[in-house]
């Protein structure tokens, strides 16, 4: 190695440290991906935890006990969520056969004015017996699949928040259970990067809720000019969805226009996909990379290029805990960058010769 000019080997003890921390880093996702059912409870009551921290806060400075003030928290979440799931269901229910009927309008209208392209509306219905036929049997083996989806999705759901209840009573106890089970020595190092992760994922809660609010504010206000019927439960799901970069926003837009087109006409479905389109593009290219870099305190670019990881790696969970997981690893290479920097003697000692050489006064 002596015979190796000093680039080339400084060069080479990067590319080492690169190589090893791309190892570790795929042994850990892996690690995850066969214990997801325990990690991703976990990764979720951490983020729960995060975004009702103030909350919970809150009550226990007005004296209410710790576990009390936990379980209160996690009543109004569920409490909130569940009514805005209820109120958005309930009106899809009512308006469900206006949505069928207009969207078969809308594909008879389409076909009178461009012609037939391909296997109309009528057709899929008098061949369904033989489709169903068919493929009962492969429909049947993933009604099955999907009954066991949705069951383990509920029970890691309960999981994550009796894990936010637990998170939130016992948060007083964290910094001390660190310090316990740090290397003797750094446990101040142990507890700077840990508050240091965690800032980092509330710095994401709190932005991905003010552009939850301002997306579901601007979508509910266009729905009540344009007179949508449940425009108050459209807009608490645009809120919930946007917690779910991209996808939950499409969808949600999605159900707010389908609404639009089946009670108002497609006239009035136009305008609500106009705003909906509108409110999305504002998100996508100025509201999301804006405040998520500055609450994160990640360039646009880094926050984009996460959220496509992650929808590679983990799919919509992935992009769900992207960002935060890549926020909490900033943090912790802030904390270590900073403090290991102002250790270190060639940024502090002027050139020169030093004075701590000069012989120290007596206190005699």
């Amino acid at each position: 190695m002596q015979l190796l000019p000093v680039p080339v080997r400084r060069l080479a003890a990067w590319c080492v440290v690169l190589l090893l921390v791309s190892g570790v880093g795929y042994v850990g996702i892996r690690l995850c991906s066969e214990l997801r059912t325990a990690v991703t409870p976990v990764l979720l009551a951490l983020l729960g935890t995060a975004l009702l921290g103030p909350l919970y806060r809150r009550l226990v400075k007005a004296h209410v006990n710790r576990s009390v003030a936990a379980g209160i928290t996690c009543v109004a979440v569920v409490a909130v969520v569940g009514g805005a799931v209820y109120i958005v269901v309930a009106a899809l229910i009512d308006t469900g056969d206006q949505i069928v009927s207009s969207l078969k309008d809308a594909a008879n209208s389409v076909s009178d004015h461009f012609g037939a392209a391909g296997t109309s509306l009528d057709d899929l219905a008098s061949n369904a017996k033989e489709l169903l036929t068919k493929f009962g049997g492969t429909a049947a083996s993933n009604v099955i699949s999907g009954v066991s989806v949705v069951g383990e999705a509920i029970a890691m759901a309960v999981l994550a928040l009796l894990l936010v209840f637990f998170f939130l009573r016992d948060s007083d106890r964290a910094a001390g259970l660190l310090r316990s089970l740090a290397p003797q020595g750094n446990a101040d190092l142990v507890e700077a990067m840990a508050r240091r992760a965690f800032e980092g994922v509330e710095g994401f809660m709190r932005g991905t809720t003010v552009i939850a609010l301002i997306d579901a504010l601007c979508i509910g206000i266009g729905l009540l000019v344009l007179d949508v019927p449940g425009a108050f439960g459209l807009a608490a799901l645009v809120f919930v969805g946007a917690y779910i970069p991209y996808l939950g926003a499409f969808l949600s837009g999605a159900v707010a226009v389908l609404v639009a087109l089946a009670d108002r006409g497609v006239v009035i479905g136009l305008w609500a996909l106009g705003v909906v389109l509108a409110v999305q593009v504002l998100e996508g290219h100025v509201l999301q990379p804006m405040i998520q870099s500055r609450t994160v305190q990640m360039h646009p670019a880094v926050v984009m290029i996460a959220i496509t990881a992650g929808a590679s790696v983990a799919g919509i969970l992935g992009m769900l805990l992207a960002v935060p997981l890549t926020a909490a690893a900033f943090g912790v290479v802030h904390e270590l960058r900073e403090r290991y920097a102002s250790q270190d003697p060639n940024s502090v000692t002027p050139p020169g010769p030093s004075p701590a050489v000069s012989p120290a006064p007596s206190d005699s």
